[in-house]
C-alpha cells in the first residue's frame, strides 16, 4: 500500500547504524577487515569477551563518529561515556553490548532530503558509538528466514565501531524514509566516514512506524529489522502501513513489539515483544574512562571537514550554470564531482564536461564494472580530448571511440586516437570530394535513382549523405556533405 493512500497519517522514525572507517575494532586491535574471512579468525580475547580481558577505546572511532555528528549539524558533546545494554543473545559475546546511553558522543541536528518531488527536514535526536554484535546464519535449502534446524554464529564482526544516528519520527512516508537513507549514506561516503555499503552490512537500518489515532496522538509503534537494500526498506514499510491499517480496520490494536522483514516473502514477521530500556538494565560501563572532547579537538574536527554534497551543488549551479539534473549526477559520489572539476581546471568547457562525464565516462565505467576512483582515464587526458572536439580536430563519434581505448589501455591520448586510425582535423574540400565521388562510384544505381527524380521522399539521398559521414568516420561536417553532394549530383 502506496503511504499516500493509508487511511491513517504515517509516523516514521528511522535508525541508522553506520560502520565506522577504522582499520582496527572498537575496544581490541583486531581488524574491521572481516569480509571473506573464515568465521571466527579475526577475534582475540577481548572480542569474545574471555575472563580478565579488558576494553581499550579507539580513538580514530570517536573522531569519525565527531566527524559525523558535525556533518549533520549536531552538537559535539565534551562529555560522553558507555553503558552496558545488558540482553543475552548468540551473537553477543558478553551477553551485553557496550554503546552509549544517556550521554551520547553529538546531540541534535538535521538531514534536509528530497523525496517525491518535494524537499524536507529529519531533525537528529542524536547520534552514539557502540560496538557491533556478531552475526547468525541460519542454514536453510532455500534461504528463507524461517525453517532452519540450527543456527551458526561467527563473530568475526563482534566489535567493528558503529555510529547509531537516531532520527525524530518527522518522516511520513516510505519514499521519505528512503530518501533520508540516501542523503545519509551520501554524507558518510563524503566525509570517508564509511563505505555505506548495504549489501555488506556497512549500513544498516531498523525502521521505527505507527499510524496516528484519530485525535492526533501518535499509535503504538513497531519496529521492523533485517531490512537490506533501500528496495527492502520502501517495501517492509509498505507493508506495514498496509498490515496495521488491516488490524486497525478490524477493530483490532497494533502491539508494541519487533519485527522481521522476510524479504522472500515480502511480508513482516513477529520476533519479540518490544523491550523499553528498563529490560536493558543500563548501567555504566566501568572499564572504560568517559569521553572527553576538548574545544581545541572540536576545532580540529571542523577545520577537516570537507566541502558537504549540497554545498557543492550549490556550488556548481552557481560557478557552472549547470542544470539540477546534471548536478545530481555529478555531486553524487566525492569523486565523481573531483573528476569533473579537474576536468574543468585542466581547460574542458564546463557544459561539455559535464556531458561526457554524465554520459561517456559512466557508460564506460557500467561496461568495465568498475568505479571512477580505479578508472584508467585521467581527467587530464579527457579534458585534452574534449577540447579537440571542441576545434573540430575529432568528430565526437571518434572521440567516443577513442576514450573506449583509454578506458582499456593504459596509453598516451595521441596513441590512441593512432590506433583507431582516427584523421586529425576536419575533413573538407578536395579529400572530401574525393570521398564522395568514390561513394558515388560503388553506388551507381542509387545516383542513377536520385538523378531520375524517382527519389521521391529523399530516402536514397539520406543512404548516401549516410555513406559519406561514415566512411569519414565523422570528420566531415553534415551541411558541407550535403552541399558537395548537391554540387556533384549538377
Amino acid at each position: 500500500m502506496d503511504a499516500k493512500i493509508s487511511k491513517r497519517p504515517v509516523v516514521i522514525g528511522l535508525e541508522v547504524h553506520i560502520q565506522l572507517n577504522t582499520k582496527t575494532k572498537l575496544f581490541c586491535p583486531c581488524s574491521t577487515d572481516y569480509i571473506g574471512r573464515t568465521p571466527n579468525s579475526n577475534v582475540c580475547p577481548i572480542c569474545l569477551a574471555v575472563p580478565g580481558t579488558l576494553p581499550l577505546l579507539n580513538d580514530s572511532a570517536v573522531a569519525l563518529g565527531s566527524r559525523m555528528g558535525l556533518g549533520l549539524y549536531g552538537e559535539i558533546q565534551r562529555y560522553s561515556n558507555f553503558h552496558r545494554k545488558n540482553y543475552f543473545y548468540p551473537d553477543l559475546a558478553k551477553a551485553y553490548q557496550i554503546t552509549q546511553y544517556g550521554l551520547t558522543i553529538s546531540t541534535g541536528g538535521y538531514l534536509d532530503i528530497e523525496a517525491e518531488g518535494a524537499q524536507k527536514r529529519v531533525r537528529i535526536h542524536h547520534l552514539h558509538l557502540e560496538e557491533d554484535a556478531g552475526k547468525l546464519v541460519h542454514p536453510t535449502e532455500d534461504g528463507r528466514l524461517t525453517g532452519a534446524a540450527y543456527s551458526l554464529v561467527d563473530y568475526n564482526r563482534g566489535g567493528v565501531p558503529l555510529s547509531e544516528i537516531v532520527s525524530e519520527p518527522d518522516m511520513s512516508s516510505p519514499a521519505e524514509a528512503r530518501g533520508y537513507v540516501v542523503r545519509l549514506r551520501q554524507l558518510a561516503r563524503y566525509l570517508d566516514v564509511s563505505d555505506g555499503e548495504m549489501e555488506s552490512g556497512s549500513l544498516r537500518v531498523d525502521a521505527n512506524i505507527s499510524l496516528s489515532n484519530p485525535d492526533g496522538s501518535l499509535g503504538t509503534r513497531v519496529e521492523i529489522k533485517n531490512m537490506n537494500s533501500l528496495k527492502s526498506l520502501e517495501r517492509a514499510l509498505e507493508y506495514e502501513i498496509s498490515r496495521q491499517n488491516k488490524v486497525l480496520d478490524a477493530g483490532g490494536r497494533i502491539v508494541q513489539e519487533t519485527r522481521l522483514w522476510d524479504d522472500a516473502e515480502e511480508v513482516t514477521r513477529s520476533m519479540r515483544n518490544k523491550e523499553t530500556a528498563s529490560d536493558y538494565r543500563y548501567y555504566p560501563e566501568m572499564d572504560l574512562a568517559p569521553i572527553v572532547i576538548t574545544d581545541e579537538q572540536i576545532e580540529s574536527f571542523k577545520r577537516s571537514m570537507p566541502e558537504l554534497p549540497w554545498e557543492k551543488r550549490e556550488r556548481f549551479e552557481s560557478a557552472f550554470g549547470l542544470s539540477k539534473e546534471e548536478i545530481a549526477i555529478l555531486t553524487e559520489q566525492k569523486e565523481l564531482a573531483r573528476y569533473y572539476e579537474d576536468m574543468v581546471e585542466a581547460g574542458a568547457p564546463p557544459a561539455r564536461a559535464a556531458n561526457w562525464v554524465r554520459m561517456e565516462v559512466l557508460r564506460a565505467l557500467n561496461e568495465l564494472g568498475g568505479d571512477i576512483r580505479s578508472f584508467r582515464v585521467k581527467p587530464g587526458a579527457l579534458a585534452d580530448l574534449v577540447k579537440k572536439i571542441e576545434a573540430k580536430e575529432l568528430s565526437s563519434t571518434i572521440g567516443k571511440d577513442v576514450l573506449d581505448v583509454l578506458a582499456r589501455e593504459s596509453i598516451s591520448l595521441d596513441e590512441a586516437i593512432k590506433r583507431i586510425g582516427a584523421p586529425l582535423g576536419r575533413m573538407t574540400g578536395e579529400s572530401l570530394g574525393s570521398l564522395i565521388d568514390k561513394i558515388f562510384a560503388d553506388n551507381r544505381d542509387v545516383i542513377d535513382t536520385i538523378r531520375s527524380g524517382e527519389d521521391k521522399k529523399g530516402g536514397k539521398m539520406k543512404f548516401i549523405h549516410g555513406l559519406a559521414m561514415k566512411e569519414s568516420r565523422g570528420q566531415a561536417d553534415p551541411a558541407e556533405v550535403s552541399a558537395v553532394i548537391a554540387e556533384k549530383l549538377g
